[in-house]
């Protein structure tokens, strides 16, 4: 008998590509073989430090190799923690000789919105797989140019959507694609946190900021996954700060939406950086799947009336688990679980969101 952890791990694994994750338009390009792929992260903040590079550490199918930074401390201080090269160390004006660099295979873009496109495109001009965390840019022709650039170098582009890697998430789009349930009739999904910084990249527009970017696509992508269904219009909208003082200019700091989708299903939706809030209730025709959180790093967890949708895990799993399957996918030339085209489709919602917000109008998509 193996531990329900241990099978967790094996399940994490044996879904390396999953079964529920929209299919990319190509694949990705054919790499010389090798044991573990070297991945540099692009960008030292938060994220990277605290959850990207310990990840990093218990991967099966990839490496920390590299580290693309602005900052010359902080890439002495992970120089010494790490072990890390010093000819696997980038700034932002030598970036583009990595492509001399065989140690790193992927490039991980970790840095504001408005900063994806532009180093998506570097790291698709030297030829390496590109990682991109989301959301995935400010605007949809953004979003499209990436893709572009993939493409036209031969590269794959996956953007982090750690949740669609991992298996409660997977669980509850099982129920809903197999129908266990019935037909979804409608359904709920919230998704914040209580901001405390007051002069973060997330509250300045030009950096593409603004809630409905950073936990908006949360929520967005819980309606989408629970569904099943890709939304076919913005019913209405609604953008306001409850701290003009940090979120000017119309900045949204709370956005509620209710999506439209094929059959007459209705998905509200809610993004905050005023609350904490994370939750998703799939109203079925023989009753309603709860997941809460359904979002969350320490692990998604719920219940319907078939049973518990529980598969625990710790920080950092979901990361590692998430960077091993598109290691995975990359290795053995197949395409990237979740293509730069999923991040389209959630920018695009977006941005009807705003227009319709804006217009006090329906938008359609």
């Amino acid at each position: 008998m193996i531990s329900r952890r241990e099978s967790l791990k094996t399940l994490g694994l044996a879904t390396g590509i999953s079964l529920f994750a929209p299919s990319s338009l190509f694949a990705c390009s054919t790499k010389p073989k090798k044991d573990k792929l070297g991945i540099a992260l692009v960008g030292l903040g938060y994220y990277s430090t605290d959850l990207l590079a310990p990840a990093l550490q218990i991967t099966k199918n990839c490496y920390l190799a590299g580290i693309v930074t602005g900052t010359p401390s902080k890439a002495e201080t992970w120089k010494a923690k790490y072990n890390i090269p010093e000819k696997n160390i980038y700034n932002y004006e030598n970036f583009d000789s990595i492509a001399d660099n065989p140690d790193i295979d992927v490039v991980y873009v970790v840095l504001p919105p408005s900063m994806h496109r532009e180093y998506v495109e570097r790291a698709a001009k030297a030829k390496k797989e590109v990682w991109c965390e989301k959301p995935m840019a400010v605007t949809a022709e953004d979003c499209q140019a990436m893709i572009d650039a993939c493409k036209a170098n031969g590269v794959g582009l996956s953007i982090g959507y750690r949740c669609q890697h991992e298996p409660n998430t997977q669980a509850y789009q099982k129920i809903v694609k197999e129908g266990s349930l019935g037909k979804v009739l409608s359904l709920d999904c919230a998704a914040g946190y209580r901001e405390g910084r007051t002069d973060h990249w997330k509250q300045k527009r030009e950096m593409g900021g603004g809630v409905i970017y950073d936990m908006g696509v949360y929520a967005i992508q819980g309606a989408r996954l629970g569904s099943g269904m890709e939304p076919i219009a913005v019913n209405s909208a609604k953008v306001w700060t409850e701290r003009p003082e940090i979120y000017k200019d119309g900045l949204g700091e709370i956005v509620e939406a209710e999506l439209e989708f094929p059959g007459g299903v209705i998905g509200k939706i809610k993004t905050s950086f005023a609350e904490n809030t994370n939750f998703l209730n799939i109203r079925c025709e023989k009753g309603m799947i709860e997941m809460a959180p359904f979002s969350a790093y320490s692990g998604n967890k719920g219940k319907s009336p078939l049973g518990e949708i529980n598969f625990p895990y710790d920080v950092p799993w979901q990361q590692a688990n998430q960077m091993d399957h598109d290691a995975m996918a990359i290795m053995q030339g197949k395409p990237m679980p979740v293509p730069g085209e999923e991040g389209l489709r959630d920018i695009r919602i977006v941005q009807a969101i705003l227009k319709s917000a804006e217009s006090g109008s329906r938008v359609g998509l």
